[in-house]
């Protein structure tokens, strides 16, 4: 019997993570040789748990408004009155990718103040043009004979669009909804600039403490994070794509 290598390396990660977050403690010795004479190898202002808790809370907010956003949009311009309206909704959808997260966060705080608020803004604007493209892509190219035959079965545009087109383009849409998690993951970590509490603080305050160990804790547990988000939203489309008769991107 064969063991894949996802099979032994997702578990290890998994534990890894775990540890980092909640038992720092124990790679003191590690990151020790990465900090300066005299200084804690290890974070401890604040607990890790509850950073990363907060991080995930705040990418997991921001990546559901732009889902739902993302495509809503999605639906009204593959419908025939609203295939006039493509051009200016991908324009819309783009503004997050032209602005760097910097600039919006700078522009958000006047208005929000510091903390999460500007933070949601920056991520929700980054993740909508993947789901938004993925989701336009998905609802335009389904199987003509699949829709042929929910006509013939009765279903109206409401019913058709619910049991019939988004299951079908679902496994699409996930993927423009992993690619979008997993910026807003990396992303999330400048909201510490403006007081959102994220892994950013770790990373923020090694940079300026010129504490090397600081950053490489904060950017290897974002990292872990990421790489394993990413694995398991991969896996759940692989299933969803079998389920759906394969309609799934690359």
């Amino acid at each position: 019997m064969r063991i894949g290598v996802g099979t032994i390396l997702r578990p290890a990660l998994v534990l890894l993570l775990l540890a980092l977050v909640l038992r720092p403690d124990w790679f003191a010795p590690v990151f020790r040789p990465l900090a300066p004479e005299g200084a804690p190898a290890i974070y401890a202002r604040s607990s890790l748990l509850s950073l990363s808790l907060s991080h995930l809370g705040l990418v997991a907010a921001a990546t559901a408004a732009a889902t739902l956003v993302a495509v809503t949009l999605a639906i009204l311009v593959t419908r025939p009155a609203g295939e006039a309206f493509r051009p200016l909704s991908r324009t819309v959808t783009n503004m997050g990718q032209t602005f760097p997260p910097v600039a919006v966060l700078a522009l958000a705080v006047p208005a929000l103040g510091f903390g999460a608020g500007p933070t949601l803004v920056a991520l929700f604007l980054y993740g909508l043009l993947p789901i938004f493209e993925n989701a336009t892509i998905a609802l335009s190219t389904l199987p003509p004979a699949t829709m042929e035959a929910a006509r013939g079965m009765g279903l109206n545009r409401w019913q058709r669009l619910v049991q019939v087109e988004l299951p079908l383009a679902f496994p699409v849409i996930l993927t423009g909804i992993r690619l979008s998690v997993v910026i807003a993951l990396g992303t999330a970590t400048i909201g510490s600039t403006v007081a959102a509490r994220t892994l950013g603080e770790v990373i923020i305050a090694g940079l300026l403490t010129s504490n090397t160990a600081y950053v490489l804790q904060g950017g290897i547990i974002v990292g872990l994070f990421a790489v394993l988000i990413y694995d398991a939203l991969v896996q759940l489309e692989a299933r969803l794509a079998r389920h759906t008769g394969g309609r799934r991107t690359a």
